[in-house]
């Protein structure tokens, strides 16, 4: 079979253009530009709190932060709609189509265990442009990361069970559902049934049958019959109709075929999964199918799976959609990415419940017997004991090493929550705080700022 291209195929892992900003980030930066405002500053981004559900967060969206600023320009088109709009200075414009990014961007690696108020990553570039790149950053870092750690939670109540990506339907639009898809894989995840994650990041796809081809067939086995003949390996969806017949099907289907028979598992997406899958566990044993292993989905989040591997429900893989792609129970996380310092002159908000440290910041992490033992905030230039998390990625526009592959990204954040505490893993998530304390020197910077900016007043 040949194939012929007959109109240009869309990149779905393409980054955003340069356009992609809030109107205010770029009315700034005119009014900067226009002034002559356009020393080096450093951004930071964090998150104020993980919410009462979440103890800690796995870090996701770095590597799209990295590969966007790597080619960040704008285009004619997105100049021309600017000019169009008739509110940007001329000079600003042209400062715009001469844009790129040569600054530095330092930042926790993806794949990390992270806490609130930690710098998880600090973008240092003209005043102007760390204004503009605001809206790209915290995209790229949000979901990801709230998509992560949901998957790490889920992967975590499923008990060494493989858990797979059924949510691409019912993401919050198409590149969402390959943003979910890389951040569950990272997280632990065995697979999606995403065919585009699949082609742009490598991942393995998966996938059964609906009950749609079930009840498009005269009845039920003879859809069972059609199937694996073009499909071997697959798994049957056996609750179209009643979970037992269906079972009985396969194993009727297991004897006609012999040692042809090739059906690699059965999935129930609906009922009581625990009681299904211990009356579908006993069929297949007693046929001889024991190497038919049993898949459930349907409305599964990491409570309904944590809730079914302790009652030691016979399942092998769980599938799990909405509840992934949407994190129903925790949806956000409350990023910010506020200027630290402006030509080295450390900045920092005294705003009521929105309070922030002042200048560009390091975190230490300490162990002990391969556990984390609590983290320290820190100034950048200022050592500390344990690891320092924040590394160098890029220099002058240029990426201080090739960006790693999703295995290595997929194997730290493993070994990140392998040194969890106990109390911090799901399903505890009571456990003691972590603590994240702020050094004493960056503390004491802090209060001598505000004393000067309060007698200034």
């Amino acid at each position: 079979m040949s194939i012929r291209t007959t109109t240009p195929a869309a990149d779905p892992g393409r980054q955003p253009g340069a356009l992609f900003t809030d109107l205010y980030e770029l009315v700034m930066a005119d009014a900067l530009v226009v002034d002559g405002t356009t020393g080096d500053a450093e951004f930071e981004i964090f998150f104020r709190s993980s919410g009462p559900l979440r103890p800690w967060a796995l870090l996701a969206g770095t590597e799209a932060v990295l590969a966007g600023l790597e080619d960040f320009r704008f285009s004619t088109a997105e100049l021309e709609y600017l000019e169009g709009l008739q509110r940007f200075h001329p000079e600003f414009l042209d400062w715009l189509q001469a844009l790129r990014f040569t600054g530095d961007v330092d930042g926790i690696p993806e794949g990390s265990v992270v806490f609130a108020d930690e710098p998880l990553l600090r973008v240092r570039a003209p005043l102007p442009l760390g204004q503009i790149l605001e809206t790209r950053v915290m995209n790229a870092l949000h979901y990801a990361t709230v998509v992560a750690t949901k998957a790490a939670r889920i992967t975590d109540a499923a008990a060494g069970r493989a858990v797979v990506d059924f949510g691409a339907r019912r993401a919050h639009g198409h590149d969402a559902a390959v943003v979910a898809a890389r951040a569950a894989w990272v997280a632990g995840f065995a697979g999606t049934s995403n065919m585009v994650a699949g082609q742009v990041h490598g991942l393995p796809v998966v996938g059964t049958m609906a009950h749609s081809y079930v009840q498009a067939m005269e009845d039920e086995y003879e859809a069972f019959r059609s199937f694996t003949r073009h499909q071997a390996g697959t798994v049957l969806l056996v609750d179209t109709y009643d979970t037992h017949r269906g079972v009985e099907n396969v194993i009727r289907l297991a004897r006609e075929q012999g040692d042809d028979f090739a059906v690699r598992g059965i999935r129930i997406d609906s009922g009581d999964l625990d009681a299904l899958a211990r009356m579908a566990r006993e069929m297949l044993d007693r046929a001889g199918l024991r190497d038919v292993q049993i898949v459930a989905s349907g409305g599964l989040d990491e409570h309904a799976i944590h809730a079914l591997t302790t009652a030691g429900a016979p399942i092998d893989q769980f599938g799990v959609g909405t509840d992934l792609v949407v994190s129903r129970d925790a949806p956000t996380l409350d990023f910010a990415y506020k200027l630290v310092s402006h030509q080295g002159r450390p900045t920092f908000k005294t705003s009521p419940e929105k309070v922030t440290l002042p200048g560009a910041k390091q975190v230490f992490r300490r162990q002990q017997g391969g556990v984390m033992q609590g983290d320290v905030i820190t100034s950048a230039d200022a050592s500390g004991s344990g690891e320092a998390l924040l590394q160098p990625l890029m220099r002058a526009g240029e990426r201080t090493a090739p960006a790693p592959s999703l295995a290595d990204l997929r194997d730290r954040a493993t070994a990140q929550r392998e040194a969890l505490p106990t109390g911090l893993h799901f399903p505890a998530d009571a456990g003691p705080d972590y603590p994240v304390e702020v050094s004493a020197e960056l503390a004491a910077m802090a209060e001598r700022l505000r004393a000067e900016m309060t007698a200034d007043r």
